[in-house]
């Protein structure tokens, strides 16, 4: 199962859901401390390896952040190869003033925006989706 790589589909259905908590992005030297049951994602860097995190976990740890997001999914299972969804919907959402840090799932995107603007991107998502004009084209 590859996904969808059809834009009109991938706009028209991709039915956006809030999942429920705050999330944190830190960055850690080590990742041996971190129990990997609680991490959402993990991505190596030069500098170290950046985490996403649920904010209360994180608290726990003791691990630093400047930032406090919503997560948002993408609930159509997406391609790693469809073009354009991404810059569709962080376009809608810059319109907006909404700022957006996309990961990409083997099944859907996963869209982190800051935690005061988590219903605005969740009814610009809505709407985008809703007032879809690809595919009646």
């Amino acid at each position: 199962m590859s996904g969808e790589k059809n834009i009109a589909k991938l706009i028209g259905e991709m039915t956006p859901i809030l999942q429920k908590g705050e999330y944190i992005f830190s960055t850690v030297k080590d990742v041996s401390t971190i129990d990997r049951n609680d991490t959402i994602c993990e991505f190596k860097e030069a500098e170290g390896t950046t985490i996403v995190i649920a904010k209360t976990k994180a608290d726990k740890l003791g691990l630093s952040y400047d930032y406090v997001a919503s997560w948002i999914t993408l609930s159509i299972h997406s391609s790693l190869e469809a073009v354009g969804l991404t810059a569709i919907f962080s376009a809608a959402l810059a319109k907006k003033g909404i700022s957006c840090n996309v990961i990409a799932g083997y099944y859907h995107d996963h869209v982190f925006t800051h935690k005061n603007d988590a219903n605005k991107a969740l009814n610009v998502l809505k709407q985008l989706a809703k007032n879809d004009t690809l595919s009646r084209k």
